[in-house]
């Protein structure tokens, strides 16, 4: 059975930081590149990273670059997102993908508020 498991969200000021922590079971992890994405309430859900299989090379929406991390370690079977600086606007439910050749998986989400 194929799970993707969130962890890590929470409530935390402006200016905070959080590490959003997703680890995968029932495939194989070190085959498919993973992403983060959120979701705000009322707003389209949107790319926050991307990281290759290998972890060699990652991608980050303009808005993150600088303030977020991602990162994994194949041998955890977990990708991790270290979000610094945090703003009100990065509020969301954050969420794990999967991508494999052929499958594509998701988890169910971790909320993130950022409130004073």
């Amino acid at each position: 059975q194929v799970q993707l498991v969130e962890s890590g969200g929470g409530l935390v000021q402006p200016g905070g930081s959080l590490r959003l922590s997703c680890t995968a079971s029932g495939f194989t992890f070190s085959s498919y590149a993973m992403s983060w994405y959120r979701q705000a309430p009322g707003k389209e859900r949107e790319l926050v990273a991307h990281i290759t299989s290998t972890g060699g090379s990652t991608n980050y929406a303009d808005s993150m670059k600088g303030r977020f991390t991602i990162s994994r370690d194949n041998a955890r079977n977990t990708v991790y997102l270290q979000m610094n600086s945090l703003k009100p606007e990065d509020t969301a439910m954050y969420y794990c993908n999967a991508r494999g050749t052929w499958y594509a998986y998701w988890g169910q989400g971790t909320q993130v508020t950022v409130s004073s």
